[in-house]
Formats: structure tokens, C-alpha cells, sequence
């Protein structure tokens, strides 16, 4: 059997969020047509051991990481993860993979010094860092972008295979003379459907306000939600989702409630008649999206939320606010629409598991 190591930038049990989940559903697809061992960063010391799991102590950042990135002529966060004990671990595996699979960019940094000479090698993007960083850190991530995006081009080029979350950032990559990028056409498996026909006018925003588009995406929704609000009985808006960290403290309209981390996820969402994403910067991971599907939680969100996922699960996005506005007051005032909406979604997303979709996606990436 095939023999396939991914390397992730973060601990795949102990640590949360939309790439670390979409990573555990590219590894447990892989394992169905090959052996998978995998090597990790951790900041998790104490973790308990899992078979087939190396972890590798992450690197914190450093005011060292910019002259280290002047005089290696890259930006800080690929040279960040340009780390000696991870190139050692990956050097000690030769001879045990036929498939590398580097999960983020970045992490192809340390791969590709101690890479295994004959041996493919492939990338999952997951994020457009360059991206996020121009849109969400300010001056320094603004100074710091063009250098991003030459590192991702550069170790996408050298680089066997690349895949991506978004049909876009694949054809850019393939434009930039990465003929091996192409979208990752990766949904989730059925959940039991959300049986929302006796839900009340409510609405929920998912997402670890950590990531900076997240936490964008919910000043944004606070922004809005009197208007969508206005005039509906009982109309409620739930935020599920770590706060970011140092985040200012916000005043939350009324209707709005913070549940931050919920217990069971499943019942809760079963009382909520649609998942509002009003996303502006967009890219990469989409797991809400993906999730909400699976579970056939309708959704309205912009562009930027959808992606490429508009086409396959039918899904418009509303970029303008006053559509976003209306679209979210039809899930309010219509629990029969909303019930409607649940069964085409879960329905869509079923049949393309049922029919093997994302499986061969995977395997079309990792072992053509």
C-alpha cells in the first residue's frame, strides 16, 4: 500500500479550528487508500502519545525571524517555519513515505531542505496567507504580503502537486507556472439532518474570532444586525466561537448573545434557521460552510464565505448588504423556507459523498 506522511503546523489532537479540521478529513480519505503517518508542530508538551503521530516542538516567534528573512530573502512567517528540528525529523523518515503531503505553504519550507530525492511531494495551501495578511495585519502585513506570495509561488513551483481550497488560487498558481495546482473539490461527510421547521427566528455566526477574517466577519455581522433585526418578534442572533485574544470588549446589540464554545452543537444548531458568514476577506478554509452543509444548516453569506462551493451546493452570494439584510429577514420571518432550504442543502452534499467526490479529489492529488 502507499505509504503517505503529512506535515501539519499544528497538533492534530489537542488543537482546534477549520484547517486543523479540514487536515483530519484529508488524512482519515488518505487512510482509506494508503498507510498515513504524521509529523506535527505542538505547542503541546504534555499531549498523549498516538501511534503514527510525530511531534515536533513549534517554534515561537522571534524578533530574530527578520534579519533571519533578510539575509535567506524571504518573508517572516515562511521563515519561521524554516525549523532545524523539524528538517531533522523529516530527514530521519526518509524511506518510510512515497508521499509527502506539506498541509499550509509555509510548511514546505523545512520539507524542501531535507527533501527525499525521488519521492513526491505534494501541497495543500489551505490559506491564502498573503492574502489575509494584506487584509488583516495591518502595516506590517500590508509591507509583508508581496514577500508571502513570492515564497508561496516559489514552493509551489517546486513542488510535484499543489492543491488548493479555492478554483481561483489554483488557476493563479497554474498562471504563475505551477502546472500541478488544482482545486480540491472537498466537502464533509452526511451529518443527521437539522430539523428546523420548528425552529424560531434565529440566526447563528460560527467561527474562532482568533482568525482574523473571523473576527472581522463578526463586527460585521453586530454591524448589520439591527437592520436585519428590525421589526421581527423575538428575532435572536447567536455567536458561536472562541473570542480572539486581547479582542476589545464589544456592546452587543439587542437580540445578539455570545455562547462562545457549545457543548452540543448539534441540538443547539437545530434551534437556528440559517448561518449568516459575512465574510470580506475570503480564501482557503470554508469550513463553516462545509459544516453547515453537511448538517443542511442553510447559509447566506458573501463571496468571500462561499467561494467555490457557490456551484456546488447552489449557494448565491450576497455581497451587497442590503441583499445580505433581506435574505437574512426571509430566514426570520419563514421557518418553512428555512426547513425547505435544509433538505436541498443536506440532500446535495449526501449525494456527492455517496457518489465519491471528494474521495477521488484526494487521491487524484495525492496518488494520481
Amino acid at each position: 500500500m502507499t505509504r503517505v506522511t503529512y506535515l501539519l503546523s499544528k497538533d492534530p489532537v489537542v488543537e482546534h479550528g477549520g484547517d486543523i479540521a479540514l487536515s483530519r478529513l484529508m488524512i482519515e480519505i488518505t487512510k482509506t487508500f494508503a498507510d498515513v503517518e504524521t509529523i506535527c508542530l505542538s505547542t503541546a508538551g504534555d499531549a498523549p502519545s498516538v501511534p503514527g503521530l510525530t511531534r515536533v516542538i513549534k517554534p515561537a516567534p522571534s524578533m530574530r525571524l527578520v534579519p533571519r528573512s533578510l539575509v535567506h530573502r524571504r518573508s517572516i512567517v515562511h521563515e519561521r517555519y524554516d525549523h532545524p528540528e523539524l528538517r531533522a525529523t523529516i530527514a530521519a523518515h526518509h524511506g518510510r513515505s512515497d508521499v509527502w503531503v506539506a498541509e499550509h505553504s509555509y510548511m514546505a519550507e523545512s520539507y524542501l531542505r531535507a527533501r527525499e530525492p525521488g519521492v513526491r511531494f505534494v501541497i495543500n495551501t489551505v490559506n491564502t496567507e498573503s492574502q489575509v495578511w494584506k487584509a488583516t495585519r495591518g502595516i506590517i502585513g500590508r509591507l509583508q504580503s508581496p514577500f508571502i506570495l513570492r515564497d508561496e509561488v516559489r514552493v509551489a513551483c517546486a513542488a510535484d502537486a499543489v492543491g488548493t481550497y479555492d478554483a481561483d488560487e489554483a488557476q493563479m498558481y497554474r498562471d504563475e507556472g505551477a502546472t500541478g495546482a488544482r482545486w480540491i473539490d472537498l466537502t464533509m461527510p452526511p451529518a443527521t439532518r437539522l430539523a428546523l421547521a420548528d425552529a424560531g427566528p434565529r440566526l447563528v455566526f460560527m467561527g474562532t474570532r482568533d482568525w482574523p477574517p473571523n473576527q472581522e466577519a463578526f463586527e460585521i455581522a453586530l454591524r448589520l444586525w439591527p437592520r436585519i433585526a428590525e421589526g421581527i418578534e423575538g428575532a435572536e442572533l447567536y455567536i458561536v466561537g472562541a473570542k480572539a485574544a486581547n479582542a476589545p470588549e464589544v456592546t452587543y446589540p439587542d437580540g445578539v448573545f455570545d455562547l462562545g464554545f457549545v457543548d452540543d452543537l448539534q441540538s443547539f444548531l437545530s434551534t437556528c434557521r440559517a448561518l449568516i458568514a459575512p465574510v470580506a476577506t475570503g480564501g482557503g478554509v470554508r469550513v463553516k460552510i462545509l459544516d453547515a452543509a453537511s448538517r443542511g444548516l442553510p447559509v447566506i453569506g458573501t463571496s468571500a464565505a462561499i467561494g467555490s462551493l457557490g456551484p456546488v451546493f447552489d449557494l448565491d452570494p450576497f455581497d451587497d448588504e442590503a441583499q445580505f439584510v433581506e435574505q437574512a429577514r426571509r430566514y426570520l420571518r419563514d421557518a418553512a423556507h428555512a426547513e425547505t432550504q435544509s433538505r436541498t442543502l443536506h440532500d446535495r452534499n449526501a449525494q456527492r459523498w455517496a457518489d465519491g467526490v471528494p474521495q477521488r479529489a484526494v487521491q487524484d492529488l495525492i496518488c494520481p
